[in-house]
């Protein structure tokens, strides 16, 4: 094993899957990933996820965690507050290829998203505690809960690494298209891709799967609007045949550490694969 030292260059929370995330100095380690992300969810008539895939306007709900709950802001819209204490009426969701519980956030969250994104639409939570895991074939026999992500507790990327795709690029792009938790620098262009873990003090983060990428790279997260797409040029140098994607950052979950609370800027030690 060898090892080496880098620092927490960025902090993001994304209380409502695929809105605006927001930086912070701080955050607190939950067995789900960072507390309160993606615990919130918009879903069709059919009770399947939406994300910007399919939906790039997400991108410009503003979300605040507050004393009494998650704020929302839209454009042309009052603030929505919901609470966050895990109550609704339960239903049954899909993400991906899972089925799980969700907890409908009422007719006044409805009528807001429906008229945000133009379409009879509903609000969802996740309950408490979580009943969705992290796929064993890669997060290991421990199970590793989630709330609603697409598949795991935490997106680790790394500078260096936009940095290099940037430098291929007709023009750059913001590390925001990428969605991550957790940025870090000091290490050299994609070393994530052979991270077995990070500490960072009393914390212990496994790196588990790399992320596949998708259209939502090519959204700009300030406007909601399709814009420069570093799919094409990432394809020519990270497509993995074995996940048949185009890779860049690397899902974590959570191998000690919980009810911790990581800092921006603290210092790392990542351990590499053999």
């Amino acid at each position: 094993m060898t090892t080496a030292e880098c620092q927490v260059e960025g902090l993001f929370v994304y209380p409502f899957k695929s809105a605006r995330g927001h930086a912070v100095s701080t955050a607190r380690l939950a067995s789900t990933g960072f507390e309160w992300d993606r615990h919130w969810m918009v879903i069709d008539a059919r009770h399947r996820f939406l994300t910007q895939r399919t939906h790039p306007l997400l991108a410009r709900i503003e979300t605040e965690i507050t004393g009494v709950g998650l704020l929302l802001r839209a454009p042309g819209l009052a603030p929505l507050t919901l609470p966050l204490e895990a109550r609704g009426e339960p239903v049954s969701v899909t993400i991906w290829k899972d089925q799980c519980p969700g907890l409908d956030q009422g007719e006044h969250a409805s009528v807001w998203i429906s008229a945000m994104l133009g379409e009879p639409l509903r609000i969802v939570r996740v309950p408490a505690p979580p009943e969705r895991w992290a796929n064993r074939e890669f997060a290991g026999p421990i199970p590793a809960p989630v709330a609603f992500p697409d598949g795991y507790p935490l997106l680790v990327c790394n500078r260096a690494s936009l940095d290099d795709l940037n430098a291929r690029m007709p023009e750059p792009i913001r590390m925001q298209r990428f969605r991550p938790n957790i940025v870090l620098s000091g290490l050299p262009a994609f070393a994530e891709d052979r991270i077995e873990s990070i500490a960072i003090g009393t914390v212990v983060l496994r790196l588990v799967k790399p992320s596949t990428r998708c259209v939502i790279t090519a959204t700009d997260q300030s406007t909601g609007e399709r814009s420069t797409d570093p799919l094409p040029v990432l394809r020519e140098f990270r497509f993995d045949r074995t996940l048949l994607g185009v890779t860049f950052g690397e899902n974590a979950v959570v191998a000690s550490g919980l009810g911790a609370t990581l800092e921006r800027g603290a210092e790392c030690q990542v351990t590499y694969e053999p």
